[in-house]
């Protein structure tokens, strides 16, 4: 624990994952592991969307961009997080620690959007089938994965400037594996109040109505699903959306504990474990969630394997 008396302080250290020494090397090797799957995953589920005609339709440009979110996120938490499993310098200045909280904020919430905006896609491809082409445009798609993407750093950038009305002036310690704001707020010598309140009011109205766009899309989904008399058309509609539901559930129960709630006090250990899911373990189960539910995918993939064996 390292303490300063400086008026200003411009390095911090992050503790990273609490666990027993022995534990160092199998946690630094099933990370390594998660993240590598974790980029080719995405990466390759990317690439396989670019290169099949049969998946350049609306619903997987939305999904190639979720892969490119998802692999953004990972890869703003876990390369530093492995580093300082290992070494004894765990030292991070202000400026990245900034830069780094800037980037997991704009991922994380252009995957909201985006989750969302996918949410909506299925809506009209289920609900409205025969409209589908006339409704989901390739303008109207672009624009949707542009707000996304905007929304996510406009987001940032308020959370981001606000952070620098923060001063740290006697300690130094961020009980977490990367720059968040929860733990900032704990070690600040300013009053994180507007801080808190501005989390509330921004991330919380972003969560509620894009979690709202889920459930009133799926809900809508659900009573047509319901309304089919082909079992066939029940399973593929159940299939497609069941994969998205997943997902969904998946990363907005951490992210509701953690930021539409910020007052509540909550342990370093829990606020880690909450962090973790949804910046390491979503990344990472999110290509093969919707990979293995989607026939499209793996006839593609299966395809594009034949044609390079």
């Amino acid at each position: 624990m390292e303490m300063k008396n400086a008026t200003g302080l411009t390095e911090f250290v992050l503790t990273g994952l609490m666990y027993q020494p022995g534990w160092q090397i199998p946690l630094f090797l099933l990370f390594l592991m998660i993240y590598l799957i974790t980029i080719v995953g995405n990466l390759g589920l990317i690439a396989l969307i670019w290169n099949e005609t049969q998946l350049h339709i609306s619903m997987y440009l939305f999904l190639g961009n979720l892969a490119f979110v998802d692999s953004w996120l990972s890869s703003t938490v876990t390369p530093k997080m492995l580093v300082n499993t290992f070494t004894k310098n765990k030292m991070i200045s202000l400026p990245e620690c900034m830069v780094q909280f800037f980037s997991f904020a704009v991922s994380a919430t252009t995957e909201c959007f985006l989750l969302a905006t996918m949410s909506y896609d299925r809506y009209v491809a289920i609900c409205n089938p025969l409209l589908y082409p006339v409704i989901m445009t390739n303008r109207l798609c672009m624009w949707l994965l542009f707000s996304s993407f905007v929304g996510g750093v406009l987001h940032a950038l308020i959370h981001t400037g606000f952070l620098f009305r923060l001063t740290f002036c006697n300690y130094n310690i961020i009980h977490h594996f990367y720059c968040d704001v929860m733990p900032l707020f704990k070690i600040s010598c300013t009053d994180p109040s507007i801080n808190v309140l501005m989390i509330f009011i921004f991330s919380g109205s972003i969560q509620v109505f894009t979690i709202f766009i889920v459930l009133v899309s799926y809900t809508l989904v659900l009573f047509t699903i319901l309304k089919k008399k082909s079992v066939q058309g029940i399973r593929k509609a159940f299939s497609t959306c069941g994969a998205h539901l997943l997902s969904v559930s998946l990363y907005y129960g951490p992210l509701l504990f953690m930021y539409v709630r910020p007052g509540t006090t909550q342990a370093d250990y829990q606020d880690m474990m909450d962090s973790l899911f949804y910046t390491v373990i979503i990344p990472f189960l999110n290509p093969i969630i919707y990979s293995l539910r989607n026939k499209k995918v793996i006839d593609s993939l299966t395809k594009m394997l034949k044609r390079n064996i």
